[in-house]
């Protein structure tokens, strides 16, 4: 190993790891070495006494494994398009409702309404905390049409005074 740590990846550290358990090497010698190479790259003491931990019970991968029964934490674009339609068709949905059409928990969709969504429940229905880029572009034409037949009407009637 060189003192330059650029392209030196998990898995091949963990392999490096897996090298000097193999050699007899305790986790405190482990560490010094790859600390001496890799400087401020090196992983922490816990890190490679864990994985040496790991190597002791026979269980050689260096490979992260899927963990099971793990949540979804990833928002994907599609996730959120499928929840702000269940918004729209029903104003009165629950997230909870939600979560059950989708599969998912119902803190993620919880999460995506109020962040990517930034809706929020009022009276029981979902609105948005602010107007997004559309909503702002038609706010002013529309604003400026309230504004001129408001100053017809107003015209109409200081007239007749």
């Amino acid at each position: 190993m060189s003192g330059d740590a650029r392209g030196f990846n998990i898995m091949e550290t963990r392999a490096v790891i897996n090298f000097f358990f193999l050699q007899g090497k305790a986790p405190k010698e482990i560490h010094a070495i790859l600390t001496e190479r890799l400087g401020e790259h090196a992983p922490s003491y816990a890190t490679v006494k864990r994985w040496v931990t790991q190597f002791k019970r026979s269980d050689f991968s260096t490979c992260v494994a899927p963990r099971p029964g793990r949540p979804k934490t990833v928002t994907t674009p599609e996730i959120t398009e499928q929840i702000h339609e269940l918004i729209l068709v029903d104003r009165r949905i629950s997230a909870k409702s939600i979560a059950e059409q989708l599969g998912i928990s119902p803190e993620r969709v919880g999460s995506i309404i109020h962040e990517h969504l930034d809706t929020r429940n009022l009276s029981a229905k979902w609105v948005p905390k602010r107007l997004n880029a559309d909503q702002k572009r038609q706010w002013c034409p529309s604003s400026e049409q309230s504004l001129e037949f408001f100053g017809a009407i107003q015209m109409i009637f200081c007239r007749d005074l």
